[in-house]
């Protein structure tokens, strides 16, 4: 079509960009940002006024980041996206940094679409919580839990204790050395004597290095686990290692050791087994040691090393061994022995009930012992697999169509059927060919609201060690604003009402609650909060545990409140010695928790250094969730020095 634009067709042409951008800066325009700001303001200062009376209650020293925490949460109950970008696009502040100093970020915005709209610069009171307050806030709080800024990296490192440690004072030394800053002894695992050791090494470190090291010590809590299985028959199986053509790579390495003896293998062993005393010690490197297995198949161990504490042989068949088997000893020049030997006591297998989507399983009280489904003659099951769980008192909270989730929800079921002791249930997901489950493995109730204590009869035993011992508590399991009441309640009994307290977010209803969490929390002088991914990931789902963690990361900054970036934090490194690329971008993202916790290891010195290395330097780069624009050198690629030099030299004049 030629000729010219109709009227109608130039109203809906796209303005350009001049136009538009004027269009951004008229009065009408500003003004309307104006009363979006002003009503914004006014909402949080409602919900402050609306929390007076709880925030009233707090420690004096901790009334401002309670303020700041509830404008926060008033502010994020909002849609703002429109408005951030809006604000955006007019070089303003999109708001997007504000968790720490929220009412100080809206006046300044204020102040400036006063100016710009013509008007009088605003005038407003003095706000509690500035900008510079609100960092100051922050590291007040984080000193009071972790102590002073280390000296190397940008947060505190802290490092889970092995059973080991309260042995091995060269252990604590070491990572003392390479830079951890707080201790965290788990109080699920060893006992007050191992703990009592742990800190002494500590302490001993700390005062041959002249370094400050605190102490976590995390209460066990409710922990809802499967409970025991009934044990399977007596009998070692061994194969060896075969291609895809089914030749032999690798024999069987067998472990011959003295009936009674405990001696473990000194090197790697496929089995071991034990043998009758006055038989094993005429065994020596050439016999053969050869026997009929449970199924009757002949079989032969080739003997290969002897030592004072076993004999080594190897053998290319796969066996099943049971207790009692005759075994009979061909000596190297070709005689056998007249007097058969036997295979000495072994224990029952741990057995484990393989589970497919589809299958029925029933989720049985303390006192159940789990067994495998029972079979007809046809195959058609006749009763399904049970298995018990440590605290029965969740099927009072179970509805039907909840999610069970079971070892780390590697299977997941739904509640068919519920009753006062035990729960039928249906699996939804578990893998194509069967997945295992065992005994002791975590159970997730991600849609059922619990009414557990969160502090249970043992751990109350355990913050006695605690409150004489440790610098801090951890809160395992915290679900509501009560459960930080009652542990706030047991510590004043105690003698500690001023004790740090760490609360732990493992599971959807803390997530759920932070916001209350937190403000309880601030009845105690100082508190934190531990991201406890692993658990989260579970209840909330995979996909969800990247958002999630960012949320509890604004909360927290919002109330000025230091936080732990914990579970697998350089795991892979710990545990073989060679980190995975993605941990490496996951240890970098830490630098903006105030500390990072890794797991025990094989290789954790290893894993505490490149922590070190990595935080020392991102901390040029990132403050929370705002980057810093440090001179990078990777920008003299496409510009020299030379040519920018000018620029530098003048902005460097005008600090």
């Amino acid at each position: 079509m030629t000729g010219s634009s109709t009227s109608e067709e130039k109203d809906v042409q796209p303005r350009g960009e001049t136009e538009g951008f004027r269009g951004d800066w008229a009065s009408a325009e500003i003004q309307k940002l104006l009363d979006q700001m002003l009503s914004l303001r006014d909402h949080i200062c409602q919900a402050e006024r609306d929390y007076a009376g709880r925030i009233e209650k707090l420690i004096d020293n901790r009334k401002a980041s309670a303020k700041n925490l509830v404008q926060y949460v008033a502010l994020r109950q909002q849609d703002l996206r429109s408005l951030q970008e809006d604000l955006l696009r007019r070089g303003l502040s999109s708001l997007g940094r504000c968790e720490s100093n929220v009412h100080a970020t809206l006046n300044c915005v204020i102040d400036v679409l006063c100016r710009l709209s013509g008007q009088s610069p605003c005038s407003f009171a003095p706000v509690e919580v500035s900008f510079s307050k609100s960092r100051e806030l922050l590291k007040r709080a984080t000193d009071a839990l972790f102590g002073h800024q280390p000296g190397i990296g940008a947060a505190h490192i802290m490092v889970t204790m092995p059973s080991e440690a309260a042995r091995d004072r060269t252990l604590i030394s070491g990572l003392v050395a390479q830079g951890m800053d707080c201790m965290r002894i788990n109080c699920a695992h060893d006992q007050p004597s191992e703990w009592q050791q742990m800190i002494v090494n500590l302490r001993h470190a700390c005062g041959e290095q002249h370094r400050e090291c605190k102490v976590l010590m995390d209460l066990a809590g409710p922990k809802l686990r499967t409970g025991p299985i009934e044990q399977g028959p007596a009998v070692v199986k061994w194969r060896p290692r075969r291609d895809k053509l089914g030749r032999v790579m690798t024999s069987a390495r067998i472990w011959l050791r003295e009936e009674g003896s405990t001696v473990s293998p000194p090197l790697p062993a496929t089995a071991s087994i034990p043998v009758a005393a006055e038989w094993f010690k005429d065994l020596r490197p050439g016999d053969q040691v050869r026997f009929d297995d449970a199924r009757g198949r002949h079989r032969v161990i080739r003997i290969v090393g002897r030592t004072s504490r076993g004999v080594w042989g190897e053998t290319d068949k796969t066996a099943y061994v049971v207790p009692n088997t005759k075994i009979f000893r061909r000596s190297s020049d070709g005689t056998s022995s007249s007097e058969p030997g036997r295979i000495g006591a072994i224990g029952p297998s741990e057995q484990s009930i393989v589970l497919h989507q589809g299958d029925r399983l029933i989720l049985g009280d303390s006192e159940t012992l789990g067994s495998l489904a029972k079979y007809d003659q046809d195959g058609q099951v006749i009763f399904p697999a049970t298995i018990g769980c440590t605290l029965p008192e969740v099927f009072r909270d179970l509805k039907r169509g909840d999610r069970v989730l079971l070892d780390d929800g590697k299977i997941a079921a739904s509640v068919e059927q519920i009753d006062q002791q035990y729960a039928e249930l249906t699996v939804i997901s578990a893998s194509p060919t069967g997945t295992k489950l065992r005994s002791d493995k975590g159970i997730n109730l991600p849609d059922t609201r619990l009414h557990l204590d969160a502090l249970t009869k043992r751990d109350i035993a355990d913050l006695q060690f605690v409150v004489e011992h440790a610098d801090m508590v951890g809160y395992s399991f915290v679900r509501t604003a009560e459960d930080v009441e009652q542990l706030q309640s047991e510590l004043a009994r105690l003698g500690r009402p001023e004790m740090p307290i760490v609360l732990k977010i493992e599971n959807r209803q803390a997530f759920d609650h932070l916001p209350s969490l937190l403000l309880t929390a601030m009845r105690s002088p100082i508190s934190g909060v531990m991201i406890a991914r692993g658990d989260l990931a579970v209840e909330l789902g995979w996909q969800r545990l990247a958002e999630v963690q960012e949320e509890i990361l604004w909360m927290c900054e919002a109330a000025h409140m230091p936080v732990i970036w914990a579970t697998q934090v350089l795991d892979n490194l710990a545990k073989t010695g060679i980190p995975s690329r993605a941990e490496i971008t996951d240890a970098a993202m830490s630098v903006r928790a105030e500390c990072v916790m890794l797991n025990k290891g094989p290789h954790i010195l290893e894993a505490v250094r490149l922590l070190v290395d990595i935080l020392g330097r991102m901390q040029d780069h990132q403050i929370k969730k705002r980057p810093l624009l440090r001179r990078l050198h990777l920008a003299d690629d496409l510009m020299p020095t030379e040519i920018a030099k000018p620029a530098m030299t003048a902005m460097a004049d005008l600090r």
